[in-house]
């Protein structure tokens, strides 16, 4: 599947949607670029970026289950 990205001025946007909206979900999917997504779409890119660049911390599975543990016990109380 490939991803496009199109500007549609606002005398037609209702009816370029009406369109788009007869095709299948698996033949076209609306993606709806707000703010949230490109603030996500930054932070994933920055956390890839360090990953990538030996810059991550790791940690176990048993390390995060202690980690949990003690953030619920502290907001438990």
């Amino acid at each position: 599947m490939r991803t496009i990205k199109i500007r549609v001025n606002d005398k037609v946007y209702k009816h370029f949607m009406w369109f788009l909206e007869r095709f299948r979900k698996d033949e076209i999917q609306i993606i709806d670029e707000d703010k949230k997504f490109h603030s996500v779409k930054d932070y994933l890119s920055k956390e890839l970026n360090e990953l990538e660049a030996g810059k991550s911390d790791f940690i176990t599975l048993d390390e995060l289950d202690t980690e949990l543990e003690k953030t619920i016990r502290k907001h438990e109380a």
